[in-house]
């Protein structure tokens, strides 16, 4: 199997190259790019399509944000942003335009590496503690017209996609669901892709917040 290929962006040098030392411990990982603005990773994902890319917020001539939206669009790059400030509104703004992870920079290495192989997979990456600030700010009160929307796309679902919807919402991994629902992961991983096929999400993050606002899990 090919090693995921990642590209590294960050105005601050010696975290440039410890986030890329940290990656280069893996050998199911290679990276080929470091930048140190938004455009320049702009560039960079467009001429390399890597397949991750670790996006810092705070950058020179255009912001991790900006990047990120641009990157989502136009590429098939999986972002995770990365930031030394542990504050909602970059992470609001991070999944707005659309990053699959949030990542403070104080994060154990081996995690910094798990979280690359897990977005790398298709899977979002963020922890309860964050999942239920998202549910908090934004679950739509009173019902509104998204409310509504999100009840059509839960009735295409099959009874055995909204078990696993609703395992996925409660915080369970692959493994843990198909131990509760007597199923292979393989098996897993199909109703997974379908249900957020016919729901139109883009991961585990946004499928766990869709599964809160139509009230399979309080």
């Amino acid at each position: 199997m090919n090693p995921i290929r990642v590209v590294i962006a960050d105005d601050q040098p010696l975290i440039l190259s410890s986030l890329q030392l940290v990656l280069e411990t893996d050998p199911g990982i290679s990276v080929v790019g470091t930048a140190r603005t938004g455009a320049q990773a702009i560039g960079m994902v467009h001429e390399l399509a890597p397949e991750v890319v670790l996006m810092d917020i705070q950058m020179p001539e255009m912001d991790g944000i900006a990047a990120t939206a641009h990157l989502v669009r136009d590429t098939s790059a999986k972002i995770i942003v990365l930031t030394t400030f542990n504050r909602d509104d970059y992470l609001f703004d991070a999944l707005d335009a659309g990053a699959s992870g949030f990542l403070l920079k104080n994060t154990e290495p081996e995690n910094l590496i798990q979280a690359v192989h897990q977005v790398a997979a298709g899977h979002g990456l963020l922890s309860p503690e964050v999942t239920l600030k998202l549910i908090r700010r934004r679950t739509p009160h009173p019902a509104s017209a998204e409310d509504a929307e999100a009840q059509v796309l839960l009735h295409k679902l099959t009874e055995r996609e909204l078990q696993v919807l609703t395992a996925l919402a409660g915080g369970k991994n692959n493994q843990e669901i198909a131990e509760q629902l007597g199923l292979s992961e393989a098996t897993v991983k199909t109703h997974l892709s379908n249900l957020l096929a016919k729901t139109n999400l883009r991961d585990r993050v946004q499928a766990a917040l869709f599964a809160h606002r139509v009230g399979l899990i309080q």
